[in-house]
């Protein structure tokens, strides 16, 4: 399904949502006011962690219209891109470590009608997307090493978030720009002011008992 991308929106990630209960948690944050659900995959390869696959996105995208962002920490990802399109994903995005054929596999997402992400672990350069960012649909950056939740912001990110910008904005004005990791109501502001467009927060939201409450915190902030 093509979905036209806001901005300026936050992402729960289901990554740190009870598991034993997911469309429920999805269903009761998107209530409580979630834009997209954020959907972390991982194949204890590229990562250090095993989480889900498309059979549970099929049956999460029964509970709940809203966009369907998900990411894809896993080796190989192009070899997957039909299932989880046929799962029910808007946007899949892939990394920029684990693609070896970074222009086919971004092309073959958006022959799906999605949107096409690329993603960056901390201390992966930006140069390494400049030959690619203009096919993109949204660029994320990983403010954690990725492979769990409740991670600490690692702050000195922050000038990448904002070189991040100014390379879309000079390059490919299109691109949205995701931020995930860490994201708190303490440190939102501090990551919108660096550009970010899309802020994807896991413990922040799903880590205390009032959803509502911890999303309008963080689009207040």
């Amino acid at each position: 399904m093509m979905y036209e991308l806001p901005m300026n929106i936050i992402a729960p990630s289901i990554l740190s949502a009870d598991f034993s209960r997911l469309g429920e948690e999805i269903a009761a944050v998107e209530k409580a006011g979630a834009d997209w659900i954020h959907i972390d995959v991982m194949d204890g390869h590229f990562v250090p962690n095993l989480t889900i696959g498309p059979a549970v996105i099929a049956s999460l995208r029964k509970t709940t219209p809203l966009p369907f962002d998900v990411h894809l920490m896993i080796t190989n990802p192009e070899r997957y891109l039909d299932a989880f399109a046929d799962a029910g994903s808007d946007v899949i995005t892939v990394h920029v470590e684990a693609a070896s054929h970074l222009h086919r596999t971004v092309t073959l997402i958006k022959e799906k009608g999605l949107k096409a992400g690329l993603s960056l672990n901390p201390a992966t350069p930006l140069s390494l997307v400049t030959a690619i960012l203009g096919d993109l649909d949204l660029l994320l950056i990983m403010t954690v090493n990725p492979g769990f939740g409740g991670q600490k912001f690692i702050d000195t990110m922050l000038p990448k978030i904002e070189n991040a910008r100014k390379m879309i904005d000079a390059m490919a004005p299109h691109v949205i720009l995701e931020v995930d990791g860490g994201i708190t109501a303490e440190n939102i502001k501090s990551v919108s002011d660096a550009g970010a467009d899309v802020f994807v927060a896991g413990a922040a939201v799903f880590g205390g008992g009032d959803y509502e409450r911890a999303l309008h915190l963080l689009k207040m902030a």
